[in-house]
């Protein structure tokens, strides 16, 4: 009776010390102060083009955090590293707050000439050599293609494109969305993915020649 009313408080001990979060906040931007203009201090840079990341900011609205950025005919990508953080076994569902103020002339994300949207959210899987064979899957606010349209990007050939949602009769409004990262990897490659590596963030109006401007509340990814 002794041995056994010691075992199994320690075992409820060691399944609760192993078990799996429910939720990976990724980001909430609770940690920047509201105003702080450029990249926030977990967040890295693109290593291409010449982004303005004084068109980026934290902001407080309407009482929800948030990054606040701004495209003017350029192109801004930050990008935050994730990998071991998230099992997507344990956590397959992503969720984000975002609200676009600004859609880009004419965007469209599967066109090369026209690939421009106002809010866009990157998973990314690296694999060597990386401009060919990485997978990158981007949920992205477009100004013309549809919801749910899926398609491989001209420019970029190892990114496809989730259009989440589309023109301009959300704007101006925060909306929560999910994905299920695991059946959006499967449907688009076939396979199972591996832990993600990186998230990234962008805003884009290059290809328009127009402006776009979007923010980007709390990022997760969720068991359900």
């Amino acid at each position: 009776m002794r041995v056994s009313s010691v075992i199994v408080p320690l075992a409820v001990f060691v399944v609760a010390a192993v078990a799996a979060p429910d939720e990976i906040v990724i980001e909430d931007w609770k940690a920047y102060k509201v105003g702080a203009i450029g990249l926030p201090g977990q967040w890295t840079a693109q290593n291409w083009g010449t982004p303005n990341y004084q068109n980026i900011k934290i902001v407080d609205d309407d009482g929800r955090r948030a990054l606040h950025m701004k495209s003017v005919n350029d192109s801004i990508t930050l990008n935050r590293d994730i990998k071991g953080k998230v099992r997507l076994k344990d956590t397959p569902i992503l969720e984000w707050e975002w609200k676009s103020i600004a859609l880009p002339k004419d965007g469209n994300a599967c066109k090369k000439s026209t690939d421009d949207e106002a809010a866009q959210i990157y998973v990314v899987w690296p694999r060597f050599p990386e401009h060919m064979r990485s997978r990158i899957i981007g949920y992205v606010w477009d100004t013309t293609q549809p919801a749910g349209t899926i398609c491989r990007s001209e420019k970029m050939r190892t990114v496809t494109y989730i259009v989440v949602r589309s023109g301009s009769t959300d704007l101006n409004k925060w909306i929560t969305e999910k994905r299920n990262v695991v059946e959006d990897f499967e449907k688009v490659y076939g396979d199972a993915p591996d832990v993600p590596a990186v998230l990234s963030l962008s805003t884009d109006s290059n290809d328009t020649n127009s402006t776009s401007e979007a923010m980007v509340g709390t990022i997760r990814f969720k068991s359900e």
